[in-house]
């Protein structure tokens, strides 16, 4: 169940110097793919099919709903940001500014929303949960959530370059500051289900029916007399879950040329294609 506190904003949102065009750059942070809707469902469903402790699914749901209070700032930013925009071409070809920021923001919310913010990316495309990531397994999705945080954090810290404006700054400062607690949040759940003794996810496989000779060695497919396979921590030394030694192995193929058989004459095959 959700409450709303009478319609105030999480952290106060104020715009000193209106400009469409960051309305439009503002709506990628509500609806694209590093944005506040996406983590905001993603958080959600999580919480939603999270089985064993409750404290992780009250931590998601917590987290998720903060997330809504985010869009609600967002969406206020980018109507305040909407402040005086050119509704007419008359009224802006008065003024060659004005005509030029009318030339750079986003049209539909002039025609579509009468000067509000939309469930959409900067570039106008509607969101579709396509980036909700909820695996019902909470240390893979803890570590979904981690890159969630990290991409918004970059999103938001590219936004706070591109404004002058004081309140826009301020507002975003505490966001990234969000995104900061939000990715040691994560990361601590992780560490706290288990961290790197319990890698690979799922644990709960046994790791005696994998192909061991696979599971540590860093395949290379390179070729080339100045191809050099890249080295790092992944092709030497113990590997990052402590249970075996990185290799590097030099890939070829293990498996004869596929067979398909000849094509079936019940399909819209050729008919020499159904002779073996």
């Amino acid at each position: 169940m959700f409450y709303h506190d009478g319609g105030k904003l999480q952290y106060p949102v104020r715009v000193e110097k209106p400009s469409p065009i960051f309305a439009k750059a503002l709506q990628q942070a509500i609806g694209g793919i590093q944005g506040e809707v996406r983590v905001c469902l993603q958080y959600l469903f999580q919480a939603w099919g999270a089985r064993g402790p409750a404290k992780y699914r009250d931590m998601l749901l917590e987290t998720g709903t903060e997330e809504m209070a985010h869009i609600e700032m967002l969406a206020t930013a980018v109507a305040l940001n909407l402040e005086g925009a050119p509704l007419e071409q008359e009224e802006a070809a008065k003024d060659p500014v004005v005509m030029a920021a009318m030339g750079g923001m986003n049209i539909q919310h002039a025609i579509g929303t009468c000067m509000a913010a939309m469930p959409v990316d900067s570039e106008g495309v509607p969101f579709n949960c396509s980036h909700v990531y909820a695996s019902g397994n909470v240390a893979a999705d803890m570590l979904a959530n981690a890159t969630a945080e990290s991409t918004g954090r970059m999103l938001a810290v590219q936004l706070w370059k591109m404004t002058d404006d004081p309140g826009m700054k301020d507002m975003l400062s505490y966001m990234i500051a969000r995104d900061t607690m939000h990715q040691n949040q994560w990361l601590a759940a992780w560490e706290e289900l288990g961290g790197p003794e319990n890698h690979p996810i799922p644990n709960s496989f046994p790791q005696e029916n994998e192909n061991s000779d696979y599971a540590y060695a860093f395949q290379s497919f390179g070729i080339g007399d100045d191809f050099e396979t890249p080295r790092g921590e992944w092709t030497k030394g113990k590997s990052f879950d402590g249970k075996g030694s990185n290799s590097v192995v030099r890939m070829r193929p293990l498996g004869d040329k596929p067979n398909l058989g000849a094509a079936s004459p019940k399909t819209a095959a050729q008919k020499g294609q159904m002779k073996k």
